[in-house]
């Protein structure tokens, strides 16, 4: 039996572990193909790739992600070919299983829940060895009626097969993010969150993940991401498995974790700091929100005092990035609150700051209580709110506005300096530069161009020519530090126009070869001569000191800016004064 497991990721850089789950449990006795596509992909062309394939079964993985394009290759398969049986799978289509029957009537079965046993018996069923009243965790419609089987008893996850070893992955395991898994479900009940629903969590083999990890890195994985949904929820295994992969990880592989900061004792993290290689680890920590009234609403345990001590001590080793999560759209989190909760968060400075959209998800307990706290959502995926009784459209907007710059501005650390300067000295707080820079760039439909770090600087700088109360040479200048930072080569055109004649110029070159000593005795030690000196260096004027900002500090001073490069990763930074134009040198 030819039999394919497909589905649709986000990217191509993205891997899906459950196809791979579903093929080591189907072997030895069957073979299935795994196909990959991403949601870019033309149906077309995914339609007559798994054609080509000559398949007997298909198989989808569903989320919220691919749903709507996956329907419409699997409307367009059975199209093309009725006797391909058509199988679904995943968090998507296990909740509310007969809509999606009824509505999607190429669909032939529904895997679920957790679909590895079940998927076996069902491909059993379909080679006629076992009867589909013996398949469990089932559901398909016969004579017009809803029919879902008893699902079948959790898996003893420690005898399950892997599913990393496939030989088809390993050309590609340098490439794409590997997803592994040591343990499945959460101790914990937030009711905007599928994982609540699963009571316990099981883990699986010890010895085997770790024999996996081995085999992963030898073959070239360089971000392996764990999918566990709270990987801390044990102290022992967290820290048997931290230590694991600081005495056992290759050069350049990056291991990313969702974990729970509050839960996390302090020893851990000192742990973490001493002995971890920097870079070496990522930690994923959802927040979502610092309201109390909304965490208990959502049934969400969490003391945000012992999140931030475990945030600040990490941040303060300076070894592992920390990408904290947002939801915007909770219940009784209204716009005043939400901005609360964003600077109490933005507060610990995190290397990624995520803002998402409330989404309700089928199965999850907020979406059944939807109409108690006045949700209006889009009924198709991925169910993002609209608004709820104390949230606005409106409201929405202004805050889609301001993840939209956060993105482009906080989280790819273009300029932190200069926006450091501005949560400083310019705007009351983090949350209303970004508003008021988002709502700016929305009505200039920025939002719907591309962007080179050039436009990120020229227009920010169009904002500040709106913004009152600021100096614009002092922020200008904080600007070309940051822009001159990132280079690692003489620029050839930046962001800002030519402030400098070709005369002042001249001059000031003339005299640094005459008197290098002008820009200080670090650029005077550089000893370059007249070629390495046009060649390596640039000069533009400047409205703050630069050995103040070298300490943090940001103190206004007419001068120019000197930038060597070519002396290291980053280029150095001296300070000429002013008053050196109006000198005449000996």
């Amino acid at each position: 039996m030819n039999i394919i497991l497909a589905t649709l990721n986000a990217k191509f850089i993205h891997t899906n572990l459950a196809l791979r789950c579903l093929k080591a449990y189907a072997e030895p006795e069957f073979s299935p193909i795994i196909a990959e596509y991403t949601i870019k992909d033309p149906t077309f062309n995914i339609v007559s790739d798994l054609y080509q394939k000559k398949p007997q079964v298909v198989g989808f993985s569903c989320y919220i992600w691919n749903i709507e394009e996956t329907i419409k290759v699997v409307k367009m398969l059975k199209t093309i070919d009725p006797s391909i049986i058509i199988v679904l799978g995943g968090p998507e289509v296990s909740y509310d299983t007969n809509i999606w029957l009824k509505k999607i009537v190429e669909i032939d079965y529904i895997i679920v829940g957790e679909g590895e046993q079940s998927f076996k018996d069902l491909l059993l069923f379909l080679n006629a060895t076992k009867t589909l009243k013996e398949v469990p965790g089932v559901a398909y419609v016969t004579e017009d009626k809803f029919i879902l089987h008893p699902l079948p008893p959790k898996l003893d996850l420690r005898e399950s097969p892997s599913p990393y070893r496939f030989p088809e992955d390993l050309p590609n395991l340098s490439k794409r993010i590997v997803y592994i898994e040591t343990s499945r479900g959460c101790p914990f009940s937030c009711q905007f969150c599928l994982s609540s629903i699963e009571v316990g969590v099981r883990y699986f083999n010890r010895d085997k993940v770790k024999e996996d990890i081995r085999f992963l890195m030898a073959n070239g994985a360089k971000i392996i991401k764990f999918v566990d949904r709270t990987f801390n929820i044990s102290r022992s295994y967290a820290m048997e498995m931290f230590q694991f992969l600081i005495d056992e990880h290759q050069p350049g592989v990056v291991f990313q974790f969702e974990i729970t900061a509050d839960i996390m004792r302090p020893e851990v993290i000192q742990f973490l700091n001493d002995n971890a290689p920097a870079g070496l680890f990522r930690f994923e920590i959802g927040v979502q929100s610092t309201n109390d009234l909304t965490n208990e609403l959502v049934k969400r345990r969490q003391n945000f005092e012992k999140l931030k001590r475990t945030v600040t001590m990490v941040k303060s080793g300076g070894k592992i990035d920390q990408h904290l999560d947002l939801i915007a759209g909770l219940p009784e989190e209204d716009y005043h609150s939400f901005r609360r909760t964003f600077n109490e968060v933005f507060e610990m400075r995190p290397e990624e700051l995520q803002l998402g959209f409330l989404k309700l998800l089928r199965g999850t307990g907020l979406r059944v209580e939807a109409e108690k706290y006045g949700y209006v959502y889009v009924d198709q995926a991925p169910y993002e709110i609209f608004s709820n009784n104390v949230l606005t459209f409106d409201d929405i907007l202004r805050i889609k506005q301001v993840e939209d710059v956060l993105e482009k501005y906080w989280n790819a650390h273009r300029m932190d300096n200069t926006l450091e300067y501005l949560f400083a000295s310019v705007f009351e707080t983090p949350f209303d530069f970004f508003q008021q820079f988002g709502t700016f760039w929305e009505n200039r439909n920025w939002s719907r161009i591309g962007h080179q770090l050039e436009d990120l600087y020229t227009r920010l700088n169009a904002f500040f020519e709106t913004v009152e109360n600021i100096s614009l040479p002092v922020v200008q200048s904080v600007m070309k530090l940051d822009y001159l930072s990132k280079q690692k080569f003489q620029p050839r055109k930046p962001w800002w126009e030519s402030d400098m004649t070709k005369e002042e110029q001249s001059f000031l070159y003339k005299h640094l070869l005459q008197n290098p000593s002008i820009a200080g005795e670090e650029f005077t030690a550089l000893g370059l001569n007249e070629r390495d000196l046009y060649k390596q260096t640039f000069i533009t004027p400047i409205s703050i000191c630069v050995d103040s900002y070298k300490q943090g500090i940001v103190k206004e001073r007419k001068g120019y800016l000197l930038a060597t490069f070519g002396q290291g990763n980053s280029p150095h930074f001296s300070f000429i004064e002013a008053e050196i134009t109006d000198l005449v040198l000996s």
